[in-house]
């Protein structure tokens, strides 16, 4: 062996001995330090490595007093790096293992937050939308007198408006192809789930309209009774009043129609 493989053998071993060592160090480090180091790296906004050592203070302490704030940080960091699927289920882990963690009631809502985080224009899939009503709503259960329960309820408005907003186009858009049943379908949903949005009074319009064009005149005719009885102030008249002339002619019109074809039939 020459005295340059020597002297690269050498070192090779020595920097492997100074990994292992380090290793080592790290592997045995006390609890209270690692948190620490955790937390610094976490407040310099260096998340992926922080991600790291949270994870080892959950998994190798678990029963120490930094679990529950090595499971909230490791939380934090998967929301702050915008991974909000990973971050809503970190959450969801602090909440279902540690109910009894000063940070639970904060994981409710983050983890609620996160599906916030994740809610799409009206126009496509509602799913996490949806997550993030619900688990607005279990946040709110919990701790009604919570500092950021105003700031639920906001989010909650405003999810109910787009999944409202979501069915009343899903309706139009299935008015419009004249798959009136299927309009009829969305209609009542959006009356049924969200008849306190601004979009319960029009739905219950076209929802009339969908019923005249199906030839379900009475039907009509009660969906607009209701509309009015449910919304009295609705700005929604004037387009009333033409959908029930409509309705009496078209009634007529389909009545006269009915008669001439029993009139041919019997001739």
């Amino acid at each position: 062996m020459n005295n340059v493989v020597k002297s690269l053998f050498v070192l090779l071993s020595a920097m492997l001995l100074i990994s292992c060592a380090s290793t080592e160090v790290t592997n045995t480090m006390p609890v209270e330090e690692r948190y620490q180091k955790a937390k610094a790296l976490f407040d310099d906004e260096d998340y992926l490595q922080a991600i790291e050592d949270f994870k080892v203070i959950t998994v190798q302490f678990q029963g120490s007093e930094y679990a529950d704030e090595a499971q909230f940080y490791l939380a934090e960091c998967r929301y702050r790096r915008g991974e909000y699927i990973l971050a809503s289920a970190e959450y969801d882990n602090l909440v279902r293992l540690m109910p009894g963690s000063p940070f639970t009631n904060l994981s409710r809502y983050m983890r609620a937050d996160s599906y916030y985080q994740l809610s799409p224009k009206p126009q496509l899939d509602q799913k996490y939308s949806r997550l993030a009503l619900d688990n607005f709503q279990t946040y709110i259960e919990f701790s009604p007198k919570d500092t950021l329960v105003g700031e639920a309820e906001k989010k909650i408005t405003e999810l109910t408006l787009k999944l409202a907003m979501k069915m009343y186009e899903g309706g139009l858009l299935y008015y419009r192809m004249e798959y009136f049943r299927a309009a009829i379908a969305y209609f009542d949903k959006l009356i049924q789930d969200y008849h306190d949005s601004p979009y319960a009074d029009d739905g219950m319009l076209w929802k009339a309209r969908s019923q005249n064009e199906r030839k379900d005149f009475a039907g009509a005719v009660q969906t607009i009774q209701e509309l009015l009885t449910k919304h009295p102030d609705t700005d929604l008249k004037t387009e009333i009043a033409e959908l029930e002339k409509k309705i009496a002619e078209d009634k007529v019109e389909y009545d006269e129609d009915q008669r001439l074809r029993q009139t041919t039939l019997t001739e």
